[in-house]
């Protein structure tokens, strides 16, 4: 049995000759998009299309093996030099598991999602789960992250003051220098960003193509972060409106908050609460009439110590509005949404359970609370309900809820059903680090962040970094073959309905910024300061991974900044407030660009993705759709790279006139965005890459489509 030696490089003519003597594997070719599986998101009892490829006359047997059934699929037509299968098979109630076996003679090959191989590996079958739809819009959906604090001030007169209240031993603080860099113990100090301040900057994000605005936490909670939620039911006045403003602040040195009357005010008093609630409906409105979308950040596996049904800065006790908090009394309507481990100890009982120990982070405890457990959802149901109508959630720590594994499912399959029940179209994204499978099924979450099958690989390729920038591993920059394997091996567990909607971001709220991961410097922002975080970046390797993000299928997901140069180590310094007026605005205009390329070329949305060609810190895959691909090149070295490229397994018909255009470029020196022809002659295109650079091709399947002369 012959086997061919370069898997990503042969040449179509090569491939003919050959095509009598051994099955062609370069020239396999399903996936899980419409052109090869239709429809790609089916019902039970529904009738679905299997299609696959292989070139012209090279196989005897084409057959599809689901679940254990063996299935034999007809030629159903030849275009150029493939021909095409297909079989139409009824999708039951279970969950399908798929690969391809291909037969010449006594040869076998198989083809599934990590491509074709002689050796069967069924843990890389393709899957079709009945009746798992996410939403169209959210597909290929360019997000924009905002941490709402450190985004824009458009109201000053929400700003949280010096000395409104304490939170962890220590009074808050107003900084009113924009530009300061955030404090080690940051998280008590208050840059003054807030809704109204995203309001302002929309024309901003309509400019550089934004779809989707996703907020950090936005929720009453004393922190900048917002992670410890003091009450769901509302927005923050300090970043929506405070319209009566009563109360002292606290005494130098008071860290009693029942003494801080100003913050009281401006929480508890329902004219602020509704008047926030009121002007975010009012936001979300606009978005909507811009044309884009709006997801919010669950926290739900926790909440925060302020937080009202605990109370234990008990700053609610006492309030007619408000019923005693859990902390405060034993007899609380609340005593059951915690586990406390002293029965002995209220008034005022400090003994419950903390997320991974933390007092100011009380876990919700859903096992003996069913009334708990409805409140949540009430509230899932709420925000995407009329008048706010948010088209998704976010959810932190997602797999950390309850007490056990079953009630982790349990809630998050009724948690879909709550939210899908009042907003069909709203989106659910998980935070999860590992495999995610378990919980998409097409009955708990959509999708996920996806850090295991992008943002990881993505950043050991282009920087050797690990994503907190704890550790650089030289062997994995420039490694394609790793980012290759990695990638495969973790979309292995994503149905094709989580891929389309998944979070694709290189920098956020809980990892370093990716412009500093190319300085390839070590550790923390306490241990190194803050400028360490700004020195020896390089744009151009910026540049090269927004040619991938915006060229990856999925979602791709900005955290504010990244687009105008912020630098940061792991939080807190990743919330550097946005650099407005010191904007790298040539760098804004390139993710101008990626992004317009994104939403302007079809297959970048919705096509199918295949490598290409990859060598030592160099890789080339493709895009595409029955009418057009796109090629994307990557050279991480600091010298150009020569390479022939197999467009035409990217569906390209071999003809001698067809030429690619270049609709990006960007190396070591900038960007350019000049369409220029590149020759594609028998089905191979020439390219020579600029070193640290990236090419991004558009090009027609077809010889009679639209070229460049």
């Amino acid at each position: 049995m012959k086997r061919l030696e370069n898997k990503y490089g042969a040449n179509v003519n090569f491939m003919l000759e050959e095509k009598n003597t051994s099955i062609c594997m370069e020239a396999l070719f399903a996936d899980e998009t419409e052109e090869y599986r239709s429809p790609g998101q089916a019902k039970a009892g529904e009738w679905v299309k299997y299609r696959f490829r292989i070139l012209k006359d090279n196989v005897d047997k084409v057959l599809l093996v689901e679940n254990g059934n063996c299935h034999a699929l007809s030629l159903k037509e030849s275009q150029g030099i493939f021909d095409y299968y297909e079989i139409k098979l009824c999708l039951g109630e279970d969950r399908v598991r798929y690969y391809f076996c291909l037969k010449k003679g006594e040869e076998i090959c198989y083809f599934n999602k990590a491509g074709a191989s002689f050796e069967l590996k069924e843990e890389y079958s393709f899957q079709m789960i009945p009746d798992f739809f996410t939403p169209d819009w959210a597909k290929g959906a360019v997000i924009y992250q905002i941490f709402v604090d450190r985004f824009y001030n458009g109201d000053k007169s929400n700003d949280v003051e010096n000395g409104e209240y304490a939170y962890i031993g220590e009074q808050v603080s107003k900084v009113e220098d924009w530009n300061k860099y955030p404090a080690f113990m940051g998280i008590r100090e208050f840059y003054g960003g807030d809704l109204q301040g995203v309001w302002d900057k929309l024309d901003y994000l309509q400019y550089l193509g934004v779809e989707v605005i996703y907020f950090n936490p936005i929720f009453v909670s004393p922190s900048n972060h917002k992670y410890d939620i003091q009450d769901y039911d509302y927005i923050d006045p300090h970043y929506g409106k405070i319209v009566k403003d009563e109360g002292q602040l606290l005494e130098a040195g008071d860290l009693n908050n029942q003494n801080a009357g100003r913050y009281i005010s401006r929480v508890t008093n329902m004219e602020n609460l509704k008047a926030s609630n009121a002007f975010f409906a009012d936001f979300v409105k606009e978005v909507h009439k811009r044309g884009m979308k709006v997801i919010l950040d669950g926290v739900f596996n926790h909440c925060g110590s302020f937080n009202k049904w605990m109370d234990r800065e008990r700053i609610y006790e006492g309030q007619k509005d408000y019923e005693a908090g859990a902390y405060v009394a034993k007899d609380s309507p609340y005593r059951t949404f915690f586990q406390f481990n002293d029965e002995n100890s209220w008034p005022y009982n400090p003994n419950y359970n903390g997320w991974w120990g933390h007092d100011t982070l009380p876990k919700l405890n859903y096992s003996d609370s069913p009334k708990l457990k409805e409140y949540i959802l009430s509230i899932a149901k709420k925000w995407v309900s009329e008048p706010y109508c948010v088209d998704g959630w976010r959810l932190d720590v997602a797999a950390d809820l309850g007490n056990s594994e079953e009630e982790n499912h349990q809630f998050w399959k009724d948690f879909r059903k709550a939210v899908k029940g009042a907003n069909p179209d709203a989106l659910i994204l998980a935070e999860h680090y590992g495999d995610a499978s378990r919980w998409l099924q097409g009955d708990e979450w959509d999708s996920v962040m996806n850090y295991d099958a992008f943002m990881e690989p993505i950043t050991w390729f282009l920087t050797g970094m690990e994503k907190h920038s704890d550790s650089y591993i030289p062997h994995l920059e420039g490694n394609s073959a790793s980012l290759i394997q990695t990638v495969n091996f973790f979309e292995r567990n994503l149905a094709k309905p989580s891929i389309d909607v998944a979070m694709n971001e290189i920098s956020n709220h809980d990892h370093s910024r990716f412009l500093t991961r190319t300085n390839h410097v070590s550790g923390r922002v306490q241990d190194l300061g803050w400028e360490a975080a700004n020195q020896g970046v390089s744009l151009a390797v910026l540049r090269q991974a927004v040619v991938m993000q915006m060229t990856w299928t999925g979602a791709p997901t900005l955290y504010y900044g990244d687009e105008a140069g912020l630098c940061g180590f792991t939080d807190p310094d990743n919330r550097r407030s946005y650099p407005w007026g010191k904007e790298n605005h040539e760098l804004i205009d390139f993710h101008k660009e990626m992004i317009r390329i994104h939403k302007q070329y079809k297959p970048l949305k919705g096509g199918s993705f295949l490598f290409l060609w990859n060598d030592y810190r160099k890789l080339a895959y493709a895009r595409f759709t029955k009418e057009e691909a796109i090629i994307v090149c990557i050279n991480t070295e600091k010298e150009e790279a020569y390479c022939q490229l197999p467009v035409w397994r990217a569906g390209v018909e071999k003809d001698a006139v067809l030429s690619a255009k270049r609709i990006m470029l960007t190396d070591s020196k900038g960007y350019n965005v000049g369409i220029l022809s590149n020759p594609v002659e028998e089905g191979m295109m020439k390219v020579t890459i600029p070193k640290e650079g990236a090419l991004v091709f558009s090009v027609s399947r077809r010889k009679n489509g639209n070229k460049e002369k």
